[in-house]
């Protein structure tokens, strides 16, 4: 089941971009968010406001990846960050397996690697870190997971 919502910040004035138009698209999202909002050594963050076109290798045309997450901390670091579930950022398993599922797994994987290497190419250029955080790196965060 997905989870969608309207995130109210405590500290609007670390968000950067519109504090009342942020939306979540999973609890680990809306987790995140407080998360960042609460953390002192956080300047500032903001959620698909930053833009990486790439080209997919699905289809190779060029599209637009809406990354999850951009935060800068006090330190002057500055990340970019997806949120995914630490099963989406494995190849699929085939294990014999065929049909429309895995087609459709295998398709959706290929077009995410597409996103993330040009996520990495366009933090990279400009000095910051791109990074994938699962279940497991929110909760090493002490992000409580719902």
């Amino acid at each position: 089941m997905t989870y969608k919502g309207r995130f109210i910040p405590l500290h609007p004035k670390k968000y950067k971009g519109d504090p009342t138009g942020i939306v979540y698209r999973s609890l680990w999202e809306r987790q995140l968010f407080r998360w960042l909002d609460s953390q002192t050594f956080v300047e500032s963050w903001s959620s698909e406001e930053t833009v990486v076109p790439y080209r997919c290798k699905t289809d190779n045309k060029l599209h637009r990846y809406f990354v999850d997450v951009k935060m800068t901390f006090t330190d002057g670091r500055t990340f970019l960050i997806e949120v995914k579930p630490a099963k989406e950022t494995e190849p699929p398993k085939s294990k014999g397996r065929q049909g429309k599922r895995f087609i459709t797994e295998v398709l959706t994987y290929a077009k995410n690697i597409s996103k993330w290497e040009a996520a990495q190419s366009y933090a990279a250029d400009r000095g910051w870190i791109f990074e994938i955080w699962t279940e497991d790196t929110l909760r090493k965060l002490g992000i409580k997971i719902i």
